[in-house]
């Protein structure tokens, strides 16, 4: 018999209460036709109520697909753990979802994506929850906010310290899923699910053992349908024996603005020529000096922001296929796509699902991470998730936490205040108007990475901004390299209020940073 049935029929069988997670990265791989459909059922009957979901990474987007949005509803959506939110500029309307967190209307967490993904496999595997590391100083810690996002998740802690052999451990009990929402590209009538137009595979088969482990309802959304046999075994990733029903969308999108592009999803090889350079400008000459920490042959990670132009650099400098990228969602190689198709890569090597590539990262496995900051303490610790004033700029966590728990060594890149206005010329770079307020902070809002423990464990940290490189020390931040044309004292001391000094063997910055044409970068 076909599982095939309406999105209306599939959503009917959740029922009040219970826990459903959701697979899903931004608007790659959505499932939004099945979330559209459970908002529906809601307007009109009243039901589902007081559901609990669970969002490795987020659902839906700010850019037209709503994901998340479309049960952001009082009376629906009681309680949520997501490991990033949707995201997006000023400009546009708060998200539903982040009304709800910043009203105290649902119990929010933002749990790191990584021990999201672990939780669904202790709890697949029937393991008494996830004891890690990862998150130790954070605000991932009890002893911080224990990833509570506001008040009414703050009443009931998803996470608790815990001591074994002589360490402290983070423990992250058990939450069963009941149903999993999932999406694919092409179905059997069996339900066997193959994903060959997707940018990845994300953690689905994870979320569907965790849930048929359990007795769960697994539901997933596809873009076609085909006869039972018709599918190379060796394509499927989620087996029909974990699903229960399946729903077409002809329409889904590949990601957002995106409806397909075969290149992303591996089918064909996109001419390097066909990927645009980034323009002259200061987050040009950010990505630059982050790429001088590269050596030929590295695995590096990379994230969002100024960071994700790193790979564009490479490809000016004549070094494509110098370093191996590894991204959260599962692309390894290739070129790391950037703006609404961050995330995926054009002409990866392959595609690993999520909860193996974190794995990989909360071990420490890859050679050096790329990341970027919203502010920087005295302790340099560093906040990426979370701005008071207004939450929708960020997404949250995402994995960060997980990469730089074990990372040997971090790159962030940021801007060392917000608004100033500058000049910048081959000769160098001029503050014409100092920013509203410096990002160098005498203690972050949100401690995203822990300065203190890095040190202790012996991680290599150094921060890039317009005006100077800086690196941890035992003392806090010490600047030890310098853009031409800034005044060390007034530009970094003075603007940071002191926070951060000058290194005795400060050095200028590389000339070449600032050349309006390739930089002849060695690896």
């Amino acid at each position: 018999m076909s599982k095939v049935t309406s999105p209306a029929e599939a959503v009917a069988r959740i029922k009040d209460g219970q826990v459903v997670t959701v697979s899903s990265s931004s608007g790659l791989g959505c499932p939004d036709l099945v979330l559209k459909a459970l908002g529906e059922r809601f307007d009109k009957t009243g039901q589902p109520q007081n559901l609990t979901t669970l969002h490795p990474i987020a659902a839906g987007d700010m850019y037209g697909i709503k994901g998340i949005d479309h049960i952001a509803k009082d009376g629906l959506l009681s309680r949520i753990l997501a490991g990033s939110y949707p995201s997006g500029p000023s400009s546009k309307e708060m998200p539903e979802i982040w009304k709800m967190v910043v009203e105290n209307r649902v119990a929010a967490y933002n749990v790191p994506s990584g021990i999201l993904f672990d939780m669904h496999r202790d709890v697949a595997a029937r393991r008494p929850g996830v004891l890690t590391k990862v998150g130790l100083e954070t605000f991932v810690d009890p002893v911080r906010e224990g990833c509570a996002m506001n008040a009414l998740a703050a009443q009931t802690p998803v996470v608790k310290r815990q001591d074994l052999g002589g360490e402290t451990w983070l423990h992250f009990p058990n939450i069963v899923p009941d149903v999993a929402i999932l999406r694919a590209t092409t179905a059997d009538e069996h339900g066997n699910l193959t994903y060959e137009h997707e940018g990845a595979t994300l953690g689905g088969l994870e979320q569907a053992i965790a849930v048929r482990n359990h007795g769960g309802l697994v539901i997933a959304q596809v873009k076609r349908v085909t006869t039972r046999g018709a599918l190379r075994p060796h394509d499927v990733r989620v087996p029909g024996h974990l699903v229960d029903l399946v729903v077409v969308d002809p329409d889904q999108k590949q990601t957002t603005e995106t409806l397909h592009d075969p290149a992303i999803s591996g089918e064909i090889q996109r001419p390097l020529s066909g990927f645009s350079i980034p323009e002259m400008s200061v987050e040009k000459v950010l990505a630059r000096r982050a790429a001088m920490e590269l050596k030929a042959g590295q695995t590096a990670n990379l994230g969002f922001g100024i960071s994700a132009q790193v790979p564009r650099i490479l490809l000016e400098e004549g070094h494509a296929n110098a370093v191996t990228w590894a991204i959260e969602q599962g692309a390894v190689g290739g070129v790391p796509l950037t703006g609404f198709a961050f995330g995926c890569a054009s002409n990866a090597d392959a595609y690993m699902p999520s909860p193996q590539q974190f794995t990989y990262f909360q071990g420490g496995g890859f050679d050096v991470s790329f990341l970027s900051f919203l502010e920087v303490d005295v302790e340099g610790n560093v906040n990426v998730s979370k701005l008071g004033k207004k939450p929708y700029l960020t997404a949250g966590c995402g994995g960060f936490v997980d990469i730089v728990s074990h990372a040997r060594k971090i790159v962030f890149s940021g801007y060392f205040e917000a608004g100033a206005k500058m000049q910048i010329s081959e000769a160098g770079l001029t503050i014409v108007e100092p920013g509203k307020f410096t990002k160098m902070v005498q203690a972050v809002e949100h401690v995203t990475f822990a300065g203190k423990r890095a040190l202790a464990t012996g991680q290599d940290v150094i921060y890039i901004t317009e005006r100077c490189v800086m690196r941890l020390t035992a003392r806090g931040l010490e600047a030890f390299e310098v853009m031409p044309g800034i005044d060390p004292d007034r530009d970094i001391v003075a603007a940071s209020e002191g926070r951060v000094r000058l290194a005795a063997d400060l050095r200028p910055m590389a000339a070449e940073l600032l050349r309006d044409a390739p930089m002849g970068l060695q690896l």
